[in-house]
C-alpha cells in the first residue's frame, strides 16, 4: 500500500468509491472532499492505494483547517478519513495511519504534528486511532454531528 495525493487521473476511483450510512453518520464523501480541496490550496485529498484498488481516503488541511482544533501552528488535520466499504475490517485504515506519518515528514517536512477530530459516539475509529499512536489530550468541540475527542500525534 501507498498513499499518493490526488490527481485527477483517480477521478474515476474516487466516484466508485463507496460508503455505508453508517460510516456517512461520521464522514464526509471523498468526491466532495476532492472538491473542497480542488478550491482551497490549504487541503489535500490523500489516497491509500494498493494493487491498483483506492482503499483508504482522507483529507489533510494545513493553516485555517487546524486552527479550530489546535494552536501549533506546525500542525496539520487529518480530516474526512475512511475506508471504503467493501474494504473494511482487513487492516487497511491502520496500515493507512502507520503510513502517514513518513508522507507527512516527506511531502510536509514543516508540518510537526498531526492532528483529527473524531466523534464520541466513533468509538471503534477512536481505538483505531489510539492503536496507532493518537492521544486524547482532554479537549473537546462541539462538530456538525455532535461532540468531538480532539487527537494528536506528535511526528
Amino acid at each position: 500500500m501507498y498513499l499518493v495525493e490526488y490527481e485527477d487521473h483517480y477521478r474515476e476511483k474516487i466516484d466508485s468509491y463507496y460508503l455505508s450510512d453508517e460510516q456517512l453518520q461520521y464522514t464526509g464523501i471523498p468526491s466532495k472532499a476532492v472538491e473542497l480541496a480542488r478550491l482551497d490550496l490549504d487541503r489535500h485529498a490523500v489516497l491509500a492505494i494498493k494493487n491498483n484498488d483506492l482503499l483508504t481516503f482522507f483529507v489533510l488541511h494545513e493553516n485555517e483547517g487546524v486552527k479550530p482544533y489546535s494552536e501549533n501552528r506546525k500542525a496539520i488535520l487529518l480530516r474526512t478519513f475512511s475506508t471504503d466499504f467493501r474494504h473494511q475490517g482487513k487492516g487497511y485504515a491502520k496500515q493507512s495511519l502507520l503510513l502517514l506519518p513518513q508522507f507527512i515528514r516527506t511531502q510536509f517536512p514543516h508540518i510537526n504534528e498531526i492532528v483529527l477530530a473524531v466523534n464520541v459516539k466513533n468509538t471503534a475509529a477512536q481505538a483505531l486511532y489510539k492503536k496507532c499512536g493518537y492521544k486524547d489530550e482532554g479537549i473537546r468541540k462541539m462538530g456538525k454531528k455532535g461532540e468531538l475527542i480532539i487527537m494528536c500525534s506528535k511526528l
